[in-house]
This record gives structure tokens, sequence and C-alpha cells, in this order.
């Protein structure tokens, strides 16, 4: 008789779904010989993953890199000095935040890693849920938010972005809120804001994370800033802030960063962590258990890349670009009876779907079933979410238009 060998293990992880991602992609596997014979070959509107050519100029670097012997050895989790350094400068020179590479900034594999890794270093795990420490995050929110949370055994208290709170809400009443349902307050021991927002498109202004700061440091809460789009943005007008901007927010922050979503690098996996020296120090902790660095040539190149005026150039033209593929994009689900806005940043569109619908997986199933078209539900980010969708624009111009064209072939219309 085979073991249930899941009885032995972590009962967290035994019981947690994959990441919706993944389920998402492995669905679309199983479909494409089929979608392929009715001419609806997949299309994937799902991931948050640039299809773009990284920047040719850390390819030839990293090439450099390579035939230097030195770097074919173990680095360290905090990073070599120069890539170190070269964050630092890249935090003045965009920020005009001043930071000890020593003390203040640590290398990530991908910021997601950096932060599922940051929950475990600041939570005290117990299995009684009234005991558990809270981490509060965006409603809607990056998906993982919530499992890497739960994974860490503590729960997570949700943040509503709306319309009408501007996407920015104010966080004392927030904190009222949660007082008011019987909860804890002494149990809440982060708050994650991400802004430019994954799945929302939104951004907000310097005076609203001057308020989380305020906030964070008046009731002695770590703030975790997930920045991994503050360079994707169509007006300067919008132009994403760093937390560290901030007064105060060096004895409250850490903040997040990726080359995934700036240069394209997503298989790359490299980012950093920026802020409070304690908190870079609970996270050096426990990255020291797990890792023993990124690829020493990896972290050379992507240094240079920072520094480089070609990185800077490689972000302007792909933004240009962006914003010109989100524009036909939404102007081609607008002339089908959609009513959906142009981001102020990132890649993504928040959709709500046609009435004769029941809720957003059944749209997301007829839509890749019929169409090809690979979506993801709004659930995935917000429970109460059942009447929205996301879709990542981040095909090819071709695929694209292709498609608004089965979409409109294939009846996929907002209302008829």
């Amino acid at each position: 008789m085979e073991k249930d060998l899941f009885n032995l293990c972590n009962n967290k992880i035994a019981n947690m779904s994959n990441y919706i991602m993944f389920t998402i992609k492995a669905r679309q596997m199983e479909l494409t010989p089929e979608l392929k014979a009715k001419n609806r070959a997949p299309i994937a509107l799902s991931m948050g993953a640039p299809v773009e050519k990284v920047p040719e100029y850390v390819i030839k670097k990293s090439i450099e890199y390579m035939n230097v012997d030195s770097l074919h050895t173990y680095s360290t989790p905090k990073g070599e000095a120069k890539f170190l350094e070269a964050v630092k400068n890249r935090m003045k020179a965009r920020f005009n935040v001043d930071l000890d590479s020593k003390s203040e900034i640590f290398s990530l594999i991908g910021s997601k890693e950096g932060i599922s890794n940051l929950v475990k270093a600041l939570v005290n795990p117990k299995e009684n849920e009234k005991e558990q420490d809270v981490i509060m995050v965006p409603n809607p929110g990056y998906a993982s938010y919530s499992q890497m949370i739960n994974v860490a055994n503590a729960k997570f208290y949700g943040i509503d972005l709306n319309k009408e709170n501007n996407y920015q809400p104010n966080l004392e009443e927030v904190l009222s809120k949660y007082i008011k349902e019987g909860n804890d307050p002494s149990k809440i021991k982060a708050i994650v804001v991400n802004y430019p927002n994954n799945p929302l498109g939104c951004t907000c202004d310097f005076e609203y994370l001057q308020h989380c700061v305020d906030f964070c440091n008046k009731h002695n809460i770590i703030l975790i800033s997930d920045n991994a789009y503050c360079e994707m943005y169509y007006d300067e007008k919008y132009k994403p802030h760093s937390a560290l901007e901030c007064k105060g927010a060096m004895d409250c922050c850490i903040e997040m960063y990726s080359f995934s979503k700036s240069y394209a690098m997503t298989g790359w996996r490299i980012g950093y962590a920026v802020g409070n020296k304690k908190l870079i120090t609970m996270l050096s902790r426990q990255k020291s258990t797990v890792d023993t660095g990124i690829f020493k040539v990896l972290q050379y190149a992507a240094a240079d890349l920072l520094e480089s005026q070609e990185g800077q150039e490689y972000i302007d033209k792909q933004n240009i670009k962006f914003k010109n593929k989100l524009q036909k994009f939404v102007d081609g689900l607008n002339s089908l009876g959609y009513k959906v806005e142009m981001p102020k940043a990132t890649f993504y569109l928040w959709m709500e779907i046609p009435k004769r619908y029941n809720d957003c997986s059944e749209f997301a199933k007829d839509m890749l079933e019929t169409s090809g078209i690979v979506i993801v539900p709004g659930t995935a980010f917000d429970k109460n979410a059942t009447r929205y969708v996301r879709l990542s624009v981040v095909a090819s111009d071709d695929d694209s238009k292709e498609v608004i064209k089965r979409m409109k072939e294939d009846g996929f219309y907002f209302e008829k």
C-alpha cells in the first residue's frame, strides 16, 4: 500500500494549492493541441512577464564577466561589493536617497523571494490563529502575499483599495476598522504597500507614502514597500517615488526592487532590498540559512546596467512601447463595450467582466477554452473580486491585435 507521505509533511504546504499562475499555465499547456487545431493557439495575458529582449548591454557584460575565473565561486547572500555600490548609486540618482552599502542594502534572488524571506524573519509562527502575528497587505494585491504569510504561520489582513479611496486608503481608518472587528492591534507586525500596484496598475502620490511612513512610526509597525514596478510609468506627473524619500522612513521601512520588470530580466532572478539596517540584518540572518548568494557574473553585469546610460535608455524606450501597446489594447477592449481605463503604471489592466457571466473564473475559463486567451480571475488577488479579471498586456503587438480580433469573432463583447 502506498504511504500518504503528506501526513508527515508541513500541514500548511500539504493543504496549500499551487500558485495560481502555474495552475493557469498547466491548463494552458493541456489545452494547447486542441486550441491550435481550431486556429486559437494560446496567447498569454496571465503572468506579469515581459516578452521583450533584455538589454543588449547586460548580455555583452555577462559574456565579458563569464571569462573572469574569480566570478565562478560562491558569492554571499548579502551580495558583491560592486553590486551593492551600484544599488547605492542608483538609489541616489533615481530617488536622491543616501544609503550605506554595507548595512542598508542587500541582494535578492528577485523581490518575491525577498519578501517571502522577510516575512519569515519578522513573524513569530503560531499554530493557533488567535495568537498569530498579522501583516496587512493591499486588497486587491499580489497573489503571493497571502501565501507567503500563511506558510509562515501568520495571518494577513486586507487593506481595501478602490476608487472611493483613490486607491490610497487612510491607514488610521483601516486600523479603526481592524480593531472594531475584534482584532488585537498589538499583533500587527507590518504593512505591505505596492505602488505601482499589481493588479490595478494604480500609483500613489508622495504625500500618501509619507502618510504610510508616519502611521508606521506612530504605531510601531514595519513598512514593507514592494517597488518592483517603479520604472514602469507613462506620465512624468505620476513618476513613482521610493518610500525611503519620506521623512522618518529609515526608522521603519524596507523596500524591495527587481530587475524583472524594468529590464525584462525575469529569468535572471536578481533584485535588492534597501532600508532600515535592523530590518536588513533580519533579512540577512534568514537568507543566510537558505542561499549562498547570486551568481557573481549576474551581479557584476547587473551592477554595470544599473549605472549605465544604456540601462536608462532601455527603460525609457520600453515605457514608450508599453504605453502605445496598452493604449491600443484599451481602445480595442472599449470598442467591444468594456470600460477599461489606461493604467498610470505597470502593464496590467483590471477589467470588469460581462454581466452574463456569474463570476470571473467562468469568464476566464470560457476565454481560454473558446479563444485561447489566457487571463487571471480577479479572485486570485481579492476573494471578493468576483466581477473582475486581470490582463497582463505583455504579448507582442501582433498577438495583442489577435486577442481583440478573437474576442470580436468569438462574441466576447461586454454586452451585445
